[in-house]
């Protein structure tokens, strides 16, 4: 892969967007490998937690690649925005747990990478934004539908609608952010993260992440009957009868993903 980096390493898969000198913008060939490594990733069962960052220490990315946007044409346009509205919406719908971590800039579509993840970390100098009106369009690969359901509706509006920029102190007050953290320990923190999930079962953390995730898109009764389901899927895993002779033998059980 040309402008992503890949390793995985006890069950973390770390995914690196590697064009620094462009600050790690999206071109349609970076989409293209991120949309082939996403699927590469769903189907890997030794990765229960999966890394998101930037290369460099300046910026996690800064959105769409301008110079290759100045180059296309109407119908290029399209395609760019469909595949980056597609690749980041199969992200957010990985079964592994996904974390961003924000090291530097974050705008436009590396804005809404962040907000494709179930976590976000950022480095206490990064900056980041919706910041498409200010350049006469609108976020197209998500941001207008996760945004206000993460932090409601006004908020969201007040962020779009003004293009405004932030640090990493406003979005975390504004709930964007899990935490924010010195730039140095970022990944740190990341992984210590990942590490609390990943000691936990494997089939219930995927199901947990599951039925809070398609609980969030409906009413409440028809929540509770998609946590059912998944619980469901618990109940006759080895994993589950682990955990109990685990605790009734006081050790530390060993969970298989099964």
């Amino acid at each position: 892969m040309k402008n992503l980096i890949f390793e995985k390493k006890n069950g973390i898969a770390y995914v690196t967007l590697n064009r620094p000198e462009s600050l790690n913008c999206f071109n349609f060939e970076m989409l293209s490998e991120l949309g082939v490594l996403t699927e590469e990733l769903r189907h890997d069962r030794e990765i229960r937690v999966v890394i998101f960052t930037g290369a460099g220490d300046k910026s996690f990315s800064s959105g769409a690649d301008l110079k290759e946007r100045l180059t296309l044409g109407e119908e290029d346009v399209r395609r760019n925005v469909s595949k980056i509205r597609t690749v980041f919406h199969e992200i957010s719908k990985l079964p592994q747990v996904t974390i961003a971590a924000v090291n530097g800039y974050a705008f436009g579509g590396g804005f809404e990478l962040m907000l494709a993840c179930d976590f976000r970390l950022a480095a206490s100098h990064s900056k980041m934004g919706l910041t498409e009106t200010s350049w006469a369009i609108i976020p197209g690969a998500g941001g207008t539908q996760r945004l206000p359901r993460l932090i409601g509706e006004a908020r969201a509006k007040e962020l779009i609608l003004t293009a405004r920029k932030m640090d990493a102190e406003q979005a975390y007050q504004y709930g964007i952010l899990t935490r924010t953290v010195p730039g140095p320990v970022l990944m740190e923190e990341c992984e210590q993260l990942a590490n609390e999930i990943l000691r936990n079962g494997p089939v219930a953390v995927e199901q947990a992440k599951y039925a809070i995730s398609a609980g969030m898109e409906t009413d409440l009764e028809s929540g509770l009957n998609i946590e059912a389901e998944a619980y469901e899927q618990t109940i006759p895993t080895y994993d589950r009868r682990e955990a109990l002779l685990a605790f009734s033998e006081k050790r530390t059980p060993e969970f298989m993903g099964k």
